[in-house]
């Protein structure tokens, strides 16, 4: 359905549509109209404009966020389109606006905010070419440094040294971008393009690396810390990164897989463990925290207990959670504040169903995303589940991949969905009946796509009718077998796999070497 657009946003739209006439007329342009051309250019990609516009931007601040989300002129969020030719065009202008003008007087802008620009799966934009979070670190680093290496070899205008923009940015750091990141970090004070990171990933990375990297990043200013993909940091590490930097502003926290393993536990790693909770509790505002595969039997209150904010988002899949742990859960003050949840890997309705239901019931004006995979949900347990998110009114999305339930089971349970007035969108397992018989749960990835995808689709079709029966044709269904899309692997999954090649390498070659031992 087409968004409504103002007879002002038409005309700014026809207004930059002639590039050359646009570019030539900025000079005469009324300077609170700058933010209006700029939704309009992006809309229609007209890259050279959004490059002029940005170079004369005559405003004190640059919010991505504001300038692409919805305005009273064009309701219509454009913030999900990272389209490389207007990213490009939007970053090259900041470069020039620091360069191309003689005098400084009429230059107030003193703050770019690039992290409201959202990365998605599906790119509207005509030249389908995105640039994700990791491009935009990139270039933004090469950027920095060609103005440092200009402003060096040429005579520039006094006034120029004296420009200084916050640059507000989520950065996203591997191996193949790290020398990169971190010279134009080292040179921060004398670049007029100051990086401010307030969001940081670390994917592929040595940790000593990344030790260095965090420290340059100023983490006084960081708000969101994601550790994701081969950074191999055990509990000893952290400890130390929490006793050596300070996160005051940390709201957002992501461990690696196995970042905890409490099976062998001795007295010292108590202890550690102990520290490690009173540490995020005293110097972090937490809100969110992800730590997925990693094993904490029986210690999330020792990690939880201390936080004295409350908790929006909890992913804690595949984490062997035991009684104690979700008796906690429900317990907690978290509990009445969870917005998003993820217990998947655990077998919630046949061990814990009264805790579960007591956990939910405790979230019920807040609770937006639950993700349960992997859980052994089956066909006995759908009336429970049911019961369950009856509670749950506001909740948007709800993954269940990876459980054993029939097509029957599935038309039960998507005809009680209908009636959640939020919902938004579903991610549902491939029905038992699909597979053959005697699949086993869970399935392995080498049978994972070994189903009869006739069946599969004339069961969708049908589940998809009784939403379309019920009038919410507005949500949306899916099975991603694999899990759902991940912006950051896709942008970086060619490294992200010769990484893994490699490291199947060294394993290999230790395995040999001690076989040759022996």
């Amino acid at each position: 359905r087409a968004t409504m657009k103002s007879l002002r946003f038409i005309s700014a739209e026809v207004f930059v549509s002639n590039a050359e006439f646009a570019r030539k007329s900025l000079s005469n342009v009324a300077h609170n109209l700058f933010p209006l051309l700029f939704k309009a250019s992006y809309l229609l990609e007209q890259g050279e404009v959004i490059h002029d516009l940005v170079e004369n931007w005559p405003l004190t601040d640059f919010n991505m966020g504001k300038l692409l989300g919805t305005t009273v002129d064009y309701q219509e969020d454009l913030s999900h389109r990272t389209c490389s030719v207007c990213l490009e065009n939007c970053l090259t202008g900041l470069r020039d606006y620091v360069l191309n003008h003689p005098s400084s007087y009429v230059k107030r802008l003193k703050v770019v905010d690039l992290t409201g620009v959202k990365d998605a799966e599906v790119q509207f934009c005509e030249c389908k070419k995105t640039m994700g979070r990791w491009a935009r670190t990139q270039l933004l680093s090469k950027l920095c440094l060609e103005l440092v290496v200009y402003l060096q070899q040429t005579q520039c205008n006094s006034g120029t040294f004296e420009i200084s923009i916050d640059v507000l940015i989520d950065l996203f750091v591997t191996e193949r971008n790290y020398d990169l990141v971190v010279q134009a970090l080292l040179k921060k004070y004398c670049c007029p393009l100051k990086i401010c990171c307030v969001a940081f990933r670390s994917d592929n990375l040595a940790l000593q690396k990344f030790f260095y990297i965090i420290k340059l990043a100023d983490p006084s200013l960081l708000r969101k810390l994601e550790i994701v993909h081969n950074v191999r940091l055990d509990m000893e590490h952290l400890e130390i990164l929490f006793n050596s930097i300070h996160f005051p502003l940390l709201m957002s926290l992501t461990l690696p897989a196995r970042t905890f393993n409490v099976r062998r536990f001795t007295a010292t790693d108590e202890r550690m463990l102990t520290n490690i909770g009173e540490k995020m509790g005293e110097m972090m505002q937490l809100t969110e925290l992800s730590m997925p595969f990693s094993i904490l039997t029986g210690r999330i209150q020792t990690l939880l207990s201390p936080l004295k904010t409350p908790l929006k988002m909890l992913d804690v899949s595949n984490c062997s959670l035991n009684h104690a742990d979700m008796t906690y859960l429900a317990s907690s003050f978290h509990a009445n504040h969870l917005e998003t949840l993820d217990l998947s890997g655990h077998n919630i309705l046949d061990l814990y169903p009264s805790i579960f239901f007591k956990l939910l019931s405790h979230s019920p004006s807040v609770l937006r995303s639950l993700t349960l995979e992997d859980c052994n949900i089956q066909d006995t347990h759908v009336n429970m589940l049911i019961l369950g998110l009856s509670h749950c009114q506001k909740l948007q999305e709800f993954k269940f991949l990876g459980n054993p339930l029939s097509s029957q089971a599935l038309k039960h349970l998507f005809t009680f969905l209908c009636e959640l007035p939020m919902l938004k969108n579903v991610e549902f397992p491939v029905p038992r009946d699909c597979y053959p018989i005697g699949i086993t749960y869970p399935i392995d990835d080498a049978s994972l796509c070994r189903f009869d995808h006739q069946k599969y689709e004339s069961v969708a079709e049908e589940l998809n009718l009784i939403l379309l029966q019920a009038n919410r044709e507005d949500v949306k269904t899916s099975t991603p077998l694999f899990g759902s899309y991940d912006a950051a692997i896709q942008e970086t999954n060619n490294e992200l796999g010769a990484y893994l090649i490699k490291s199947f390498k060294e394993t290999l070659e230790k395995f040999t070497t001690l076989n040759k031992m022996s």
